[in-house]
């Protein structure tokens, strides 16, 4: 049975994977594909109020285990209501993170281990992989830079800027989630790329729409 392809964005907090999930998603659709942009967590009615409680700075009582069993709440919903349709429309989906966050967040973040946090992921995603996994790697500290920068923007102030809950914890906490992520990609380079989120974002575009082109023929 033919299906769609699916591409996600991955990487640590500030890395820019909004703007090239938007920027790609024009490009393929001036190509004539058919695009749907979605993200984690949420995607959903029902994860959209998952994501309100997982990353609103007033929840910080959420252990690593509920923390873990939330995001793959809220991705078993995204799955069947939102990805897995698409993709048997033939549709390309974009995701802003998906199942390998859970891996570096909770798995090497909260240090629940891989062991814990893949059966779970599985078990909420059917078995369903990403073709292609874009990560988006920076320095931890130029990311938050960029995040905080970012949130006293839309704020208006520094002073109302508020940070989500991962935003805000320890430096080493942050470190673990990158290296997740590097780990990841280096366990399965046929499926990751792993991309320099420092380069000027039209750079990174480019090189982006390079990697779709060479790895699944989306021009």
């Amino acid at each position: 049975m033919k299906r769609g392809t699916f591409i996600t964005f991955e990487g640590p907090e500030g890395s820019g994977k909004t703007t090239q999930i938007e920027r790609l998603a024009q490009h393929l659709r001036s190509a004539v594909h058919e695009v749907v942009v979605t993200r984690e967590p949420g995607g959903t009615p029902a994860g959209e109020k998952v994501r309100e409680i997982l990353l609103g700075p007033g929840h910080g009582e959420i252990t690593a285990r509920a923390e873990l069993l939330l995001m793959n709440a809220a991705r078993a919903q995204h799955v069947e209501q939102v990805i897995q349709p698409a993709l048997e429309a033939e549709h390309v989906v974009l995701s802003d993170r998906y199942a390998e966050s859970s891996l570096a967040y909770q798995g090497f973040g909260r240090e629940l281990g891989l062991e814990a946090a893949e059966p779970i992921c599985d078990f909420a995603t059917g078995g369903l992989r990403p073709d292609l996994v874009l990560v988006l790697d920076l320095d931890v500290e130029e990311g938050l830079k960029r995040n905080r920068k970012l949130d006293a923007a839309r704020a208006g102030s520094t002073s109302e800027a508020k940070s989500n809950r991962f935003e805000v914890e320890s430096l080493d906490f942050h470190r673990r989630v990158r290296e997740g992520f590097l780990k990841l990609a280096a366990r399965e380079p046929e499926r990751f790329a792993v991309l320099d989120a420092t380069l000027a974002p039209d750079t990174l575009h480019a090189e982006i729409k390079r990697v779709v082109a060479e790895r699944l023929g989306l021009e």
